[in-house]
């Protein structure tokens, strides 16, 4: 009776909010939690963007960087925990800045977050494409001389499939899986710490950790004011990244037994634990790092580390956890994707909407999952091409540029809002009280700057007019970013303005939350 109650609840505060319950509400709050710890994956960001912050910055940009980045991180979770205990939706964010603003704030809301998870999916399979090469590899030796970016490309377009599959067809299984997941994780990285331990020979020293490595090739490769305020910064992407996505746990609270506290909780509770799993990894891959001449030969791929450093088999082991890790983080990532899309096209924003909004018999949006991998797919081509001298296509990193960027603008609009609307804000069972305002602008703050930073080159040859300038190294980021922009303001003003009225009510029959926006 219990959970009965808990379902009604959930149906009636839905239903205020305007929506009839037609995704099926069979997660506990644990699986939500999981989803979002899934997507951070520990097992996949702190792996495949390692060589950022070893390049750009070094060891401290990971023992100093990495927890001070995650706590600015954990603040912006904070303010987005009070932000879905208030408005427990698929849609999250988008309709957050719908109900706090104006139309307009959820149109740039929406489709920042959507091509942000987009991008963050395509990302993640990369990765794990990436890995899964390098693992089979590890088992035939005439794969390991293929073309590495062809035979990657493949398995990414290989396993966003099964990803589309699993998502389309085993709707019931995917909180099962999510579930799994989060084991998969702590005990995945219990295994990997433990084998970088009692595995190598030797280790490195507590003074490792703090020293300072500029392979970026900005600056001379010295340490002086550039490193310090732009190449420092660009190595914190490692931690960016990797915790990002937690807004999963918003899109699926419709999904979620007691929403309005459980995705609360579950999204905060996924950076914390994140943040520090990730870190205790991360040390463990610097105090084995005692080969350093062969990780910067590898331009500072972590994997380096395991090959130099531990026995063919113990390497072996760390790789095919990480590729599991990572193939679990690519599923959740699907997840999220999809119901945004779905949400988004509920109220009439993307187009064929109509497609993108059915559900399936089994209360799946099948067409939203299908379109999105598609997409996904399309915006990492360039990946089939890496400039010289790179282990790393560019396009790579740009893709996971544009995950980060599309995603914390999107954060940072409804904290905006949020922090704007003040004391009119009617808050659901978890808030943040008055400390709202502090860790609101803090988060703004924090949003702006590496927004800022993510769109700038990666490295000399990227910067045109460099004597070393390749269309490969360039970070394309900022043209994609750029071109959504203008893209969806020209629609926005040609177009959308008079046609969009942001959150669309499917039912009539239950009273509207009556919270005001500020205009």
């Amino acid at each position: 009776m219990a959970q009965q109650s808990s379902l009604d609840d959930d149906a009636q505060r839905l239903a205020e909010l305007g929506y009839k319950q037609e995704l099926s509400r069979t997660w506990s709050g644990f699986s939500n939690f999981a989803i979002s710890f899934s997507i951070i994956s520990i097992l996949a960001g702190c792996f495949t963007t390692f060589g950022q912050a070893w390049n750009n910055g070094g060891p401290l940009a990971i023992s100093v960087g990495w927890p001070l980045i995650s706590a600015f991180i954990l603040i912006i979770g904070f303010c987005m925990s009070e932000l879905v205990s208030a408005y427990p939706t698929a849609g999250g964010i988008y309709w957050w800045a719908a109900k706090l603003g104006r139309p307009i704030h959820g149109w740039f809301t929406g489709w920042l977050n959507l091509i942000g998870l987009i991008a963050v999916t395509a990302s993640v399979d990369y990765g794990c494409a990436t890995f899964l090469n390098i693992t089979i590899g590890r088992f035939s030796d005439s794969w390991a001389q293929g073309d590495a970016l062809k035979q990657t490309f493949l398995l990414f377009a290989v396993v966003l499939v099964l990803h589309a599959l699993i998502n389309i067809f085993s709707h019931r299984l995917i909180s099962i899986l999510q579930n799994v997941s989060v084991w998969w994780h702590v005990f995945g990285a219990a295994v990997v710490v433990a084998i970088l331990i009692f595995g190598p020979s030797s280790h490195q020293s507590v003074g490792f950790l703090f020293e300072t490595f500029n392979n970026s090739g900005f600056g001379d490769g010295a340490s002086g004011t550039t490193f310090w305020l732009y190449v420092l910064p660009l190595g914190f992407l490692l931690t960016q990244y990797t915790i990002t996505g937690f807004d999963a746990c918003a899109h699926v609270s419709e999904e979620t037994h007691g929403a309005a506290t459980s995705a609360a909780k579950g999204l905060w509770r996924s950076i914390f634990y994140s943040a520090i799993g990730g870190w205790i990894l991360l040390l463990a891959f610097l105090f084995a790092a005692t080969d350093v001449d062969a990780v910067n030969k590898e331009f500072g791929f972590v994997g380096a580390i395991f090959t130099s450093s531990l026995t063919p088999g113990l390497a072996t082991v760390i790789f095919g956890i990480s590729t599991i890790g990572q193939f679990f983080c690519g599923m959740s990532c699907v997840t999220s994707m999809s119901r945004m899309m779905y949400a988004f096209s509920r109220d009439g924003a993307v187009p064929g909407w109509r497609l993108w909004s059915k559900v399936d018999r089994n209360r799946t949006p099948v067409n939203a999952i299908i379109a999105g991998c598609a997409v996904a797919l399309l915006i990492t081509l360039p990946a089939l091409y890496a400039p010289e001298g790179s282990a790393t296509p560019v396009a790579f990193l740009a893709v996971v540029s544009i995950a980060v960027i599309g995603l914390y603008l999107a954060f940072l609009i409804p904290i905006w809002l949020r922090l704007r609307m003040g004391d009119a804000f009617k808050p659901g069972p978890w808030t943040l009280g008055s400390k709202y305002k502090v860790l609101g602008w803090i988060a703004v703050i924090e949003i702006a700057i590496i927004s800022i930073y993510f769109v700038l080159p990666l490295g000399p040859s990227g910067v045109p007019g460099n004597a070393d300038f390749t269309w490969t190294s360039v970070n394309y980021a900022p043209i994609a970013v750029g071109a959504v922009l203008i893209g969806i303001a020209l629609w926005w003003t040609l177009s959308a303005k008079h046609w969009f009225t942001g959150p669309r009510r499917t039912v009539d029959d239950v009273p509207t939350d009556t919270a005001e926006p500020v205009v």
